[in-house]
C-alpha cells in the first residue's frame, strides 16, 4: 500500500480518482488548494472556474464520504505569482496558458513539496492523462478520452517528479467517470465541469489585466500588414493571434490579429492566409525524455484544442528548439505552448516566442 497525496478539486475526476484510489488500497490524503480567489457560484447560470468556496466543501464532503484525511492549504501568495505572469504577458503581447503553469508551479510543484513533507509515495491528480511504466521507464502519454485528454497542459512536468505522478481517471472516457461517481453515490457526480480561468469567471481577461496593472497604457492602433492605420483600440490586452471578433472597427472583409506589437501598441491585422505559418522558435523547452542530440520527428500541438501536426523539431540551445511544420499552420501564438508527440507519448514541450 502507497501513501498517495491527491490533490481535490471538489469536481466528479478527482472525486472519483479518490474513490479509486482507496479501492486499489492506497493510503489517499486529499489536499484543497485555497487561492483567494471567488468564482461566480451565486449565479447559476455562470459558467465555473474552480478552487472557490464551494469547491471546498466539495471536496470535503466527498473526503468526508470515503473516509480520508483532507486538508484545506493556504495557496493565495503563490497564486498571486500566476496572476501576476497572466497580466504581464497579456501587457507583453503574448497570450498566456495560466492552467499549465498552475500544473508545473503549484500542483506539481507546491503541492508536491507538502506531500514531501507527509512522507507520501506518490501525488494523483483528476487530469485525463495516463501514466505508462514501459521498458524500466515512466511516461507520460494521452487519455483514453480523446476529447478529455489534458496531456498539452503537463508538459512542465519535471522528469524526477513524473514516476511519482498517478492519473487515476486517466483510462475512462468522461461519461464512465461520471457513472462511475453515480454508481458509488459521490454528491458531485453531476457537477458541471469547469470551463473557465478560475480568476476570470466572467471570461473578461482585459478587466483584469487593467486591473492588476492599472499603470499601464496600452491604448493604441490597429494597422494592416503595410503599416496604415485603420482604427484605435483601448489596449492590446484585449486581442490574441487569431482573434477576428470584437475587433472594433468595420472592415469590408474579415480581419484577423496577426501580431501584437506592445513597444509600438499596435495591433497588426490581415487576412486568414496571413495567418498561416511553418515555422516556429519556442524557449524554457522540458523534456519529458531524454534531450534529443539533433532534429526528430515528431507531432506538435499549439494549442489546446489544435490536432498535433507532422514536424520536425530541432534543438537550437539546452531548452530551445525551432519547429519546422510538413504543412502550415494558422495563428501560432507567442505565450501558448509548442508540445511534442511520439503519437500517444509526450516527449516534452515549450513556450511559443513567435
Amino acid at each position: 500500500m502507497a501513501r498517495v497525496v491527491l490533490a481535490m478539486s471538489g469536481g466528479v475526476d478527482s472525486s472519483v480518482a479518490a474513490w479509486l484510489l482507496k479501492e486499489q488500497g492506497h493510503e489517499v490524503i486529499g489536499l484543497f488548494m485555497r487561492t483567494g480567489v471567488q468564482g461566480g457560484d451565486d449565479r447559476p447560470d455562470h459558467k465555473k472556474g474552480c478552487c472557490s468556496a464551494i469547491d471546498a466543501g466539495d471536496a470535503r464532503r466527498v473526503a468526508d464520504q470515503l473516509d480520508i484525511p483532507f486538508y484545506a492549504l493556504d495557496f493565495e501568495r503563490e497564486f498571486e505569482r500566476i496572476i501576476d505572469y497572466f497580466a504581464d504577458e497579456y501587457l507583453a503581447g503574448r497570450t498566456p496558458n495560466p492552467c499549465a503553469v498552475c500544473n508545473t508551479w503549484l500542483k506539481f510543484g507546491k503541492l508536491w513539496s507538502y506531500g514531501r513533507q507527509l512522507e507520501a509515495d506518490f501525488i494523483a491528480t483528476g487530469h485525463y492523462a495516463r501514466r505508462v511504466d514501459h521498458a524500466g521507464q515512466v511516461e507520460l502519454h494521452q487519455a483514453a478520452d480523446p476529447a478529455k485528454d489534458q496531456s498539452y497542459f503537463l508538459f512542465g512536468l519535471r522528469r524526477s517528479v513524473l514516476p511519482r505522478v498517478l492519473f487515476p481517471v486517466g483510462g475512462f472516457h468522461k461519461d464512465e467517470v461520471r457513472a462511475l461517481a453515480r454508481r458509488v453515490g459521490l454528491p458531485v457526480s453531476d457537477k458541471p465541469d469547469s470551463v473557465e480561468i478560475c480568476f476570470v469567471p466572467d471570461g473578461d481577461h482585459a478587466a483584469l489585466v487593467r486591473q492588476r496593472r492599472p499603470e499601464r497604457v496600452t491604448a493604441g492602433t490597429i494597422v494592416d500588414r503595410a503599416g496604415r492605420v485603420l482604427a484605435e483600440h483601448d489596449g492590446i490586452e484585449q486581442f490574441t493571434v487569431g482573434q477576428r471578433k470584437g475587433l472594433g472597427f468595420a472592415a469590408g472583409q474579415r480581419r484577423y490579429v496577426l501580431r501584437i506589437l506592445p513597444a509600438e501598441r499596435q495591433v497588426v491585422v490581415g487576412e486568414r492566409a496571413d495567418l498561416l505559418a511553418r515555422q516556429l522558435t519556442a524557449s524554457q523547452v522540458n523534456w519529458l525524455s531524454e534531450a534529443p542530440p539533433g532534429p526528430i520527428r515528431c507531432s506538435v500541438k499549439i494549442r489546446y484544442r489544435h490536432a498535433a501536426a507532422p514536424a520536425t523539431v530541432v534543438p537550437t540551445s539546452a531548452t530551445g528548439v525551432c519547429v519546422e511544420f510538413d504543412e502550415p499552420q494558422s495563428a501560432i501564438t507567442p505565450g501558448q505552448a509548442a508540445v511534442f508527440y511520439e503519437g500517444p507519448r509526450l516527449l516534452g514541450g515549450g513556450w511559443i516566442d513567435g
